[in-house]
């Protein structure tokens, strides 16, 4: 949780001689993992600690901590080097945020203090309600934080909730299936479809960045403005928050486990790769499959729901009854959604398939209903309605409501 509090200029310049040499241990210690060809923190600390040591006055600790900082730089670049994603011989340290363990910070409700070269700061800051919330409901705070200065004598303190969760002992299972645009969910049996819109946002967001670019230079100061100030990102993670807490809850309720695909991290890679259409390779890439999946086993851990990963291979294609093939023709569209089992000739919505298949990989023999022997979709639920619910079993008692009345 992020707080800002201004405080003086005394304990704001006691801050920025901390911040100031722990960029320079920071990048002391990135220099010598690069040469000694190591990501390890252990062996980082045995080979600079004694030198910064003397070199610096800081209190110890901030010597341990910048290791643990530049141990995961080094190894967030060589990860990234090693899928063609890294554009400089090495991590360069563009911003800093102080890393802080037990001996450096204590936490209380009325002050926080921070260790110095001066002795101790004292931080008194205002808890927004989102604080309130998990320290009212059992979470504690945990022994790490970070802090980072900012202009007008700004400190940004980075507190960490922790809560100690035990998975349960699953009674059912809820497949999650994620698509581009969708995420297909089975409940109770019953498979429903919540559209995402991220089609609409990553197209709506890529037609904007070119009315912007279009003719001028991506450098120009006006420009760059205007680039920042574009939502992309947010709203695709608005949605997938607000997806994960709505799939977790309700399988938190019924005691469930949630069973997803066990996507690689190439999955992006391997799906455009005999795909010429520059629009949909676009949308593939930024769909963002594996941050979706992410999400939901984040929220999960914070509730002890179970999550099961599966192999996602042929889950779409492979009838769950027959065991035999789906064979999907065009019906109006590139990428039909309607197929039909070669061993029975049931007519299968590619979306509902995989759900009964994960939920048989999961290790549920629970009997899996036929598919209709017409063309058929899963029932619908648009973006407006379900970002705003509070469970899925509200939006399928509405959906009940509504049929009773008409």
């Amino acid at each position: 949780m992020k707080l800002r509090v201004e405080v003086d200029h005394n304990t704001y310049s006691a801050l920025k001689e901390v911040e100031e040499e722990y960029r320079e241990v920071l990048e002391e210690a990135i220099n010598y993992g690069l040469v000694n060809k190591t990501t390890s923190f252990t062996r980082i600390k045995a080979g600079i600690y004694k030198a910064e040591r003397e070199k610096h006055k800081l209190p110890s600790h901030y010597i341990y901590t910048a290791c643990e900082d530049a141990s995961e730089r080094l190894d967030s670049f060589q990860k990234l080097k090693k899928r063609g994603r890294a554009y400089t011989d090495k991590p360069s340290v563009r911003r800093v945020t102080v890393h802080l363990d037990d001996h450096l910070w204590r936490f209380n409700l009325d002050k926080i203090s921070i260790s110095t070269k001066r002795g101790r700061v004292l931080i008194s800051p205002t808890f927004p309600k989102i604080f309130w919330r998990y320290y009212n409901k059992g979470w504690s705070i945990a022994s790490g934080a970070r802090f980072k200065l900012l202009k007008g004598n700004v400190v940004e303190l980075y507190v960490i909730f922790k809560k100690d969760v035990k998975p349960y002992e699953p009674k059912g299972f809820i497949p999650v299936d994620l698509n581009e645009n969708s995420v297909s969910v089975l409940v109770d049996g019953k498979p429903i479809l919540l559209e995402t819109n991220t089609k609409r946002i990553t197209l709506g967001y890529e037609y904007k960045r070119k009315s912007i670019t279009t003719g001028r230079l991506t450098k120009d100061r006006e420009v760059k403005r205007k680039l920042k100030r574009l939502r992309e990102k947010d709203k695709k993670a608005d949605v997938r928050r607000k997806l994960a807490k709505l799939v977790v809850v309700e399988a938190f309720k019924s005691r469930s486990a949630v069973v997803l695909e066990d996507l690689p991290r190439n999955t992006p890679e391997h799906m455009v790769k005999d795909v010429r259409d520059k629009q949909l390779r676009l949308r593939i890439y930024r769909s963002a499959f594996s941050s979706m999946k992410n999400a939901i086993v984040e929220k999960a851990g914070e509730f002890g729901v179970p999550v099961i990963l599966v192999n996602p291979s042929h889950t779409s294609s492979t009838c769950p009854v027959h065991g035999t093939k789906i064979i999907y023709r065009p019906d109006g569209g590139d990428a039909p959604r309607v197929g039909v089992c070669e061993g029975g000739k049931e007519r299968w919505h590619r979306d509902v398939v995989a759900l009964y298949n994960l939920r048989k990989r999961a290790g549920d023999v629970s009997p899996v209903p036929l598919g209709s022997k017409e063309s058929h979709d899963p029932p619908t639920l648009r973006s407006g309605r379900w970002l705003r619910a509070k469970s899925l079993h509200s939006i399928m008692n509405e959906d009940k409501m509504s049929e009773m009345k008409v």
